[in-house]
């Protein structure tokens, strides 16, 4: 079965009661990482913030019971130009060195066409940045590994895509350089716990 087949159709073929209680999943040897764009003096600028913890429940029985708490390492954060990477970490702006960690907590799972955590499904949470907390939502899409069975959802590919304003969270330095809005893109490599 193609990846991108919509996980839900594999979940309508569970047999096994194991699963039909919230799973436990932690981070995969893929891992998981968080892409960020911005706009730097008129040009795109693409960096990447790992993951530090994720703490994952998936209900394939209910999927809008599912849960994420995942943390990322702010004081790791990367830009391929050394310059903004110490930009980004500064007291104007992310303050690496007081906050040194981002969290994201789901609140709540909006499923898509079909009851599926895919095509039009969202996550609503709360992201917090520089010690401030404020509501954010991902488009969210979650895969089975390619050629696994239908029912074999030991591995997921999970993918989260929003837009924030940095100045929501207080991270305003350099402004006349750098746009407020800012991409996010999560791609994340998990397994049944």
């Amino acid at each position: 079965m193609h990846r991108r087949h919509f996980l839900a159709l594999g979940f309508a073929a569970l047999a096994r009661p194991a699963l039909a209680a919230p799973t436990p999943y932690r981070l995969g040897p893929g891992g998981a990482t968080i892409t960020y764009l911005f706009t730097l003096n008129g040009g795109e600028v693409k960096g990447t913030v790992p993951v530090g913890r994720a703490n994952l429940r998936i209900d394939p029985g209910n999927l809008a019971a599912s849960t994420a708490d995942v943390t990322a390492d702010i004081r790791r954060a990367r830009t391929g130009l050394i310059f903004a990477t110490e930009a980004l970490k500064s007291a104007s702006v992310l303050h690496a060195d007081r906050f040194p960690e981002a969290r994201f907590t789901s609140t709540r799972v909006i499923l898509g066409a079909g009851g599926r955590i895919s095509g039009g499904a969202t996550i609503d949470g709360n992201l917090t940045l520089r010690g401030v907390t404020r509501p954010v939502r991902f488009a969210a899409e979650l895969f089975r590994k390619r050629g696994s069975a239908p029912d074999d959802l030991s591995a997921l590919d999970v993918r989260l895509q929003g837009r924030v304003n940095r100045s929501d969270f207080g991270a305003i330095g350099y402004a006349d350089l750098v746009e407020d809005r800012v991409g996010i893109d999560i791609r994340a490599d998990i397994l049944a716990a």
